[in-house]
């Protein structure tokens, strides 16, 4: 029987876990110092590097590959599963009685991460290993997502997401968007999206036909 339901889409992280268990800090430590290796660079010139490829690709492995030629796996190995998350990362109640309050006959749950599998199962991810590398915000890792989630319709995507770019492009193809924007970050000046959180807890409020009454 054809699966019909919406899918609500996650990211991981910064979303489903909080900025300050400073599993950002750690990655951005470890790509810095992959940086420093890989080409020979002092922290300043790496550091300033890291920030360009997020701005312009998104994702900090895709510009290293485009611009270097690096293997995206072994960034991978160096980086995100050199991250010790079991000392980071810790039980949320409030996250699961929140999921598991979700009511999964009217709505499918989905990850869609620009992580690689390894980090997360069950989920759409970038694939270091493809050439081109798709990553949120590009259109076509939306596009694999929803075919991978075995969804049809945009109209039947419901999106949450800490990046305000990757918001914006979800919201342009016509996903329903809630931006998350935690307390003691800066907000953009202007709303990227129709709705604008600081906890995924108001989702009941954004989205309650997909909670259970």
């Amino acid at each position: 029987m054809e699966d019909n339901r919406p899918v609500f889409f996650f990211d991981v992280d910064n979303c489903l876990y909080p900025r300050n268990s400073k599993v950002l800090e750690a990655m951005s430590k470890l790509i810095d110092k992959y940086l420093m290796n890989h080409l020979s660079l002092n922290i300043t010139d790496a550091q300033k590097l890291h920030e360009d490829y997020l701005l312009n690709y998104g994702l900090a492995v895709e510009g290293m590959a485009r611009e270097h030629k690096i293997d995206p796996l072994e960034f991978n190995e160096k980086v995100d599963d050199a991250i010790s998350l079991e000392d980071l990362l810790h039980p949320n109640e409030s996250l699961r009685r929140l999921l598991h309050d979700m009511d999964k006959s009217k709505v499918k749950l989905w990850l869609f991460t620009n992580a690689y599998v390894n980090h997360v199962r069950r989920i759409t991810y970038c694939d270091y290993g493809a050439t081109p590398m798709l990553c949120k915000p590009d259109e076509r890792a939306y596009a694999k997502a929803m075919r991978e989630a075995g969804v049809k319709n945009k109209n039947d995507c419901y999106f949450v997401d800490d990046s305000a770019a990757n918001c914006a492009k979800a919201e342009h193809l016509g996903w329903e968007v809630a931006h998350v924007v935690e307390e003691g970050i800066q907000a953009p000046k202007e709303y990227i999206c129709k709705a604008r959180i600081q906890h995924l807890e108001e989702l009941r409020g954004l989205f309650p036909q997909f909670f259970k009454q």
